[in-house]
């Protein structure tokens, strides 16, 4: 059975885009099982941070065997029919192999290790060239930006609404602004943020390019840089992030010159290496339903947290003790209608936007799930956002993608100011805050949170409960 499968889909690479030499394809392949790689749960300092064995221990969430490693043996045995190995997750078992040859997964499934392979990518360039397109300049350029915008005379600058919509001003009055907290950004690329005034205060731990490994993740694509703003942005009067004393990652998953299912596996390495050295809290502004083949594309009732690669892993992420916050998508006005993956997921706070008049925003993704569940859980300002360009000037966007950090940023400043709680018990807080709990639906979820209002509550009830 295996095999013919197999065989349909180098029938259907062959017929749909002919064997030009210059064709190039990708395939994830489910492994058996991970080999033996020499690692133990029990010294689990081999192969994750200490940051990451805490937070597990902090939350009572053991080490187990989905976070041993993938055997270097098995890599190597798919590289011996031809497939180079580029990106896996230890978490399902998978490696995404890049060929020449689409005859190369006939070879791969017919391998003792291999359960089953999946077409994931194909394009024109080589599977073996890792080079950015967008790194090529000969000098880097070191210059620096400046915004040319007058200071509104506001602490928070142009961004003065979208906190105070949330009531995050309090929170930060009360002395939480992500200090000790460690964030990662996943997104698909950060132009120029090593080079923005406003961003001179930003903590970085480091940085992570899973697209094109050891390339920077600071030139190319801007998304991820409006997004940190939103999040990371320290210049009182032109713009103050939610979370602006936090330590940031800033990982890129997204291949932007294409879409296909390998975005997935491109964002479950992403999340698993944000796991490993130990983040609190990821902020991803990134969801897929369609893909450049028809055919690879999803349909509604996948929307169910269990299906898709890339809402396991989110569900998987939450289920490692990290506070996982995602955009719903931006298809409220489309033919999909419905959030995109991997907002289907469960325990992950799934973010959609709405106006200055609290009211949904027209583009702004809706649900519910495929099994009834209430998604997004929560909404956030997402017209008319304040966001910083590569350019280091204030401009104002429109997306759940700007939502999501801003409201993600109040949440890590929540998680500093009780640090006692668990992940999922900061997802029901900020559900049970939401200005529709008691009435949620398919458009705002539970509501807006008011931040503040967990504060007080949350204090209250720890000093109550102090002997």
């Amino acid at each position: 059975m295996k095999t013919s499968i197999i065989l349909w889909i180098v029938y259907f690479l062959t017929i749909a885009f002919g064997s030009e030499a210059a064709e190039s394809y990708r395939f994830r392949v489910y492994l058996k099982d991970k080999g033996e790689a020499g690692y133990t749960i029990d010294k689990p300092e081999a192969y994750l941070s200490d940051k990451a064995i805490r937070r597990r221990a902090r939350q009572g969430r053991p080490v187990t065997d989905t976070d041993l490693p993938i055997a270097r043996a098995y890599l190597d045995t798919l590289a011996t029919v031809g497939g180079k190995p580029v990106v896996q997750s230890k978490w399902f078992a998978t490696v995404v192999v890049a060929a020449a040859d689409s005859l190369v997964a006939e070879r791969l499934a017919a391998l003792s290790i291999v359960d089953s392979v999946k077409w994931v990518w194909k394009g024109e360039c080589s599977p073996y060239q890792s080079d950015d397109p967008a790194e090529d300049a000969a000098e880097p350029d070191t210059s620096r930006f400046f915004p040319s915008d007058e200071p509104s005379g506001l602490f928070y600058g142009y961004a003065d609404q979208q906190i105070r919509m949330l009531n995050g001003v309090r929170l930060h009055e009360a002395g939480f602004r992500g200090e000790g907290m460690e964030v990662a950004v996943i997104d698909a690329g950060f132009m120029n943020v090593d080079r923005l005034a406003v961003f001179d205060s930003l903590q970085v731990a480091g940085t992570h390019n899973v697209v094109f490994p050891g390339k920077s993740v600071f030139v190319g694509d801007d998304h991820g840089t409006k997004v940190l703003s939103c999040l990371a942005a320290d210049m009182p009067g032109i713009m103050v992030g939610t979370a602006p004393k936090a330590t940031y990652w800033l990982i890129k998953s997204e291949d932007s010159r294409s879409e296909f299912p390998i975005e997935e596996d491109y964002w479950t390495a992403a999340v698993e290496f944000a796991d490993s050295v130990g983040v609190d809290v990821i902020s991803s502004s990134l969801g897929y339903f369609s893909f450049d083949a028809e055919e690879l594309a999803y349909d509604t009732g996948a929307l169910d947290g269990q299906t898709a690669l890339i809402s396991r892993a989110a569900k998987m992420a939450a289920d490692k003790g990290i506070l996982l916050f995602s955009s719903a998508g931006n298809e409220g006005n489309g033919e999909w209608g419905k959030i995109t993956f991997p907002g289907d997921a469960p325990d992950i706070l799934t973010v959609g936007a709405v106006t200055d008049h609290k009211k949904k925003s027209t583009f702004s993704s809706v649900g519910f799930t495929a099994d009834y569940r209430v998604k997004p859980d929560v909404v956030a300002l997402g017209t008319g956002c304040c966001v910083i360009d590569p350019s280091g000037n204030v401009r104002y966007a429109n997306g759940t993608s700007f939502a999501t950090p801003i409201l993600a940023g109040l949440g890590v400043c929540l998680w500093q100011a009780f640090p006692s709680l668990s992940n999922k018990e900061i997802v029901a807080l900020l559900q049970r805050s939401g200005s529709q709990y008691k009435r949620p639906d398919a458009e705002l979820g539970y509501g807006i949170p008011d931040v503040y209002k967990i504060y007080k509550h949350e204090r209250k009830y720890v000093s109550q409960c102090k002997p």
